[in-house]
């Protein structure tokens, strides 16, 4: 029984962490998932597994409150899927410091973009922004794919502040798209036979329960406070890899 119960108030925590700032948590899975005692790469997959459902949960309640664009989901995820597919099947085959390395200076810049960057944003279309969803999509499905880190960690601040969309759509926007690039994942990792379904499920109803809430706590914060959170949260994630 308090193996269950931890299971459950670990995936609230996770899902709070997925619902709040639009990100699968993955960050926070995939070492839970190790100490816990699964091998790296079950542990990455099945990971996916549980942003399917953490992204789902917060997506639902998004789509409620209308901070959902579905143009710039459907683009992004042209190029998320077949990205994070390709991320998956390459996740062994790529020399894992490099990658690590390049995506901690990722997470730096965006997280001194986000801090500093008061530039307004706004809702309107048009080719450029077409052409920086894409690059959006195809970077956060590698991403996925290969470290098994939701590609949230990089939708929300690359919205914001390189496709210019306001905080919450951001947020809003990316736990939709989570749901697609993670399912093709997971998808792929399963195929690989490194998706432990008896642990998914066994979080399951914590990682929902806690991205709805979380999904709700972000249309009462102001946006400037959840974009400086996000910056922070970038941080905490690039100190964690260099562990």
């Amino acid at each position: 029984m308090l193996s269950y119960l931890l299971d459950f108030l670990l995936g609230i925590g996770i899902g709070l962490i997925a619902g709040l700032f639009g990100v699968g948590g993955g960050f926070l899975i995939v070492p839970a998932l190790t100490i816990l005692g699964l091998p790296i790469h079950v542990a990455i997959g099945t990971s996916l597994a549980c942003i399917v459902l953490s992204s789902l949960s917060a997506a639902v309640t998004h789509i409620r409150r209308g901070t959902v664009l579905y143009r710039v989901v459907a683009i992004k995820e042209v190029f998320s899927v077949p990205a994070a597919l390709v991320g998956a099947y390459a996740s062994s085959l790529l020399p894992e410091d490099i990658l690590r390395f390049m995506f901690i200076l990722l997470l730096l810049y965006l997280s001194f973009k986000m801090w500093r960057d008061e530039t307004p944003t706004d809702l309107e279309g048009g080719e450029l922004k077409t052409l920086r969803i894409s690059a959006v999509g195809i970077l956060s499905g590698l991403i996925s794919g290969l470290l098994g880190i939701s590609g949230g960690i990089l939708n929300v601040p690359l919205f914001h502040a390189y496709v210019r969309i306001p905080m919450k759509y951001a947020v809003g926007t990316s736990s939709l798209a989570l749901f697609f690039t993670a399912l093709a994942a997971s998808f792929g990792h399963y195929r690989l036979g490194q998706v432990d379904l008896h642990t998914a499920l066994l979080l399951a109803p914590g990682l929902l329960v806690g991205a709805r809430i979380g999904a709700i706590l972000v249309h009462r914060a102001h946006p400037r406070h959840l974009r400086k959170a996000f910056s922070a949260i970038l941080v905490v994630v690039a100190i964690k890899m260099l562990l």
